[in-house]
C-alpha cells in the first residue's frame, strides 16, 4: 500500500522560507551587512517567528551554510564526480554549465555564496570557519578521489597529482566567481573558465 506524503507543517514551511530568504540576503549584502528586518519582511514572517527557529543571527548564518550552501555545493561540484567515468570531462562540463547558468540568472554579480562567506567570516568567527573549511576539504577530497580513479581507469595521465590538481581546481572556482563579482565582467569569467578547462585537458593521457 503506498504511503501518503505528510503535508509539511506550517513551522517547517516557515523555517525553510526564512532560510532561503536569509541565503539571498547574505548573498547580496554579506553576512554582516545582511538585515534581519529585510529577511523577515521578505519572508513574510515576524521577528518572533525568526527567533523561534534561530537563536540569533549567527545561528541563522550557520544554518544557511549547513542547509542551503552545503547541498548546493554537493549538487554542483561533488555528486556528479561520484558517478563520472571521466572526471576531467565532468569538471569541464560543471565549470561551463554553472558559469553560464549563473550569468543567465544574474547571480554571478553577487559571487559564490561559499567563497563570499569564506572571505568575510572565516577570519572573524570560528563557527563559520570550521563549517567552511569542512566543505572545502570535502570538495577537495571528492576531486582527488575522482582524479585518482581516473588515473586507474586511464582517463587521467599517470603523472598527475590528484591532491595538487584538486586544490588548484577549488581555488580556480573561487577565483572565477570572485573575479566575476569584482570585475562585473562576463568576459573575464568566461576567459578564466576557458583557462581552467585547458588545464583539465592537460591532465589527459
Amino acid at each position: 500500500m503506498p504511503t501518503v506524503a505528510r503535508a509539511p507543517r506550517a513551522a517547517d514551511s516557515t523555517r525553510e522560507r526564512i532560510l532561503r530568504t536569509a541565503f539571498r540576503e547574505f548573498l547580496r549584502h554579506g553576512f554582516q551587512g545582511g538585515s534581519l528586518n529585510r529577511i523577515v519582511e521578505a519572508a513574510g514572517v515576524t521577528k518572533g517567528a525568526l527567533f523561534h527557529h534561530f537563536a540569533d543571527k549567527r545561528a541563522l548564518g550557520y544554518a544557511v551554510v549547513d542547509e542551503i550552501v552545503e547541498p548546493l555545493l554537493m549538487e554542483r561540484w561533488v555528486t556528479r564526480l561520484e558517478r563520472a567515468g571521466d572526471p576531467l570531462s565532468a569538471m569541464q562540463e560543471a565549470f561551463r554549465t554553472y558559469v553560464e547558468a549563473d550569468i543567465a540568472s544574474g547571480s554571478w554579480l553577487h559571487g559564490c555564496p561559499l567563497n563570499n562567506l569564506a572571505q568575510e567570516m572565516s577570519p572573524l568567527d570560528d563557527g563559520f570557519r570550521a563549517r567552511i573549511d569542512a566543505l572545502y576539504d570535502r570538495w577537495r577530497s571528492a576531486l582527488g578521489t575522482a582524479l585518482a580513479r581516473g588515473k586507474t581507469a586511464g582517463t587521467v595521465r599517470a603523472s598527475a597529482s590528484p591532491p595538487a590538481a584538486a586544490a588548484l581546481l577549488v581555488a580556480s572556482q573561487m577565483g572565477i566567481w570572485g573575479t566575476g563579482k569584482s570585475s562585473q565582467s562576463q568576459t573575464v569569467m568566461r576567459h578564466a573558465t576557458d583557462g581552467v578547462c585547458a588545464f583539465l585537458d592537460s591532465l589527459r593521457p
